[in-house]
């Protein structure tokens, strides 16, 4: 149902139901909540991936396995606090998450790859808001995509009963990189993730600290915590460190 790979200091979780598209049931979201937090605690792990298993990333969460109207309201608060969890983990990693999408990315799949730092797919990936074919909003993605796009594309992605494919979503930068075919997908996201593995994982968190800090705000209060980080840097020894990694590399040229 969810499967969780490790290869070196890559954490992959493999959504595992093909013959539900791998749609999420009740099931499938604590195990998601919990792979995200293990790579978190992982001192080994510098990168989570998030895939689908066959040529479908993810069409969802599963309505039929819900509990309908017979539910409780803590029973249905409960539910959505765990589904809630998957994006709120996503969201605060100090390791990068990248979506890896080939096929339908739509209504609970699509949140899911917008919810990770970057996404990477192929031409035949298909995004869509679906949850407006059946009368009601993406609540979480309305969320996510007014944080990431225009309100004007948001809105329009949100609203549309249809789907959008890879190509607009690239162009709208919803989409990092995108490739021909599944095979040059594969060699793109080997070199993309090898490329983040290698980073300084401290420089990676606070990036990331900072980045989640200064979106939200005005450009001159953003400047001021960019200063904050900076004296942080510096006092640290951080930048001097780095002077040193920079002279040795110059000099290694010579």
């Amino acid at each position: 149902m969810l499967r969780t790979e490790q290869d070196g200091p890559v954490t992959r979780l493999v959504l595992d139901r093909p013959d539900k598209k791998n749609a999420m049931n009740w099931d499938m979201i604590p195990m998601l909540i919990d792979g995200i937090r293990a790579a978190e605690s992982d001192p080994d792990c510098r990168c989570l991936v998030i895939t689908g298993e066959g040529d479908t990333f993810c069409a969802g969460r599963d309505l039929r396995a819900g509990k309908g109207a017979e539910a409780s309201l803590d029973e249905v608060l409960a539910d959505d606090d765990a589904y809630q969890a998957i994006f709120e983990g996503l969201r605060t990693m100090s390791k990068p998450s990248v979506a890896v999408v080939r096929g339908y990315a739509v209504a609970g799949g699509f949140t899911l790859a917008m919810g990770c730092d970057f996404v990477l797919a192929d031409k035949t990936a298909k995004f869509g808001a679906m949850e407006m074919r059946g009368g009601f909003p993406a609540a979480v993605n309305t969320s996510i995509l007014s944080h990431l796009v225009g309100p004007r594309q948001a809105l329009e992605l949100l609203l549309s009963a249809g789907t959008f494919d890879a190509e607009r979503l690239y162009r709208m930068g919803l989409i990092n990189h995108l490739a021909d075919d599944a095979a040059a997908l594969e060699t793109i996201a080997a070199d993309f993730i090898d490329g983040l593995v290698t980073l300084e994982p401290v420089a990676v968190r606070l990036t990331k600290e900072l980045h989640r800090s200064v979106s939200i705000l005005p450009l001159g209060e953003a400047l001021g915590v960019s200063k904050q980080m900076n004296a942080l840097l510096m006092a640290s020894g951080r930048i001097d460190m780095a002077a040193e990694i920079f002279a040795r590399a110059k000099a290694a040229k010579q």
